[in-house]
């Protein structure tokens, strides 16, 4: 009796030690991060507020209709194989679209600096 209550206690300790590293692993994963980093890009240009603007519009106008035409079925293209290309678009197209407006508010955050 003595012999199976020490294997057990050894056992659960030993299952808990392996849940914790695995844990740790998760978390230290960049994989599973919860956040994503963002970057924001500023660049000095001697232009006004409103060519900025202009180049923002036309960054996500360019992103829109690349957006569009990448997420139209293709010929020969199975559904399944249209429905992961389009989810893949999609994330994309959202970093892309974050990128986008990161550019616009890191240039306005240096012009008030």
């Amino acid at each position: 009796m003595n012999s199976i209550v020490k294997k057990t206690i050894v056992y659960s300790l030993v299952g808990i030690m392996q849940i914790g590293w695995g844990a740790a692993v998760t978390e230290a994963s960049p994989l599973f991060t919860g956040s994503s980093q963002q970057r924001i890009i500023q660049v000095d240009r001697p232009h006004g507020d409103k060519d900025r603007q202009r180049e923002h519009d036309e960054r996500k106008r360019k992103e829109n209709e690349r957006h569009e035409k990448e997420m139209r079925r293709r010929p020969h293209e199975s559904e399944r194989e249209w429905r992961q290309r389009q989810e893949r678009e999609n994330k994309r197209h959202e970093q892309a679209l974050r990128e986008i407006a990161a550019f616009l508010l890191g240039v306005a955050v240096g012009n008030s600096n």
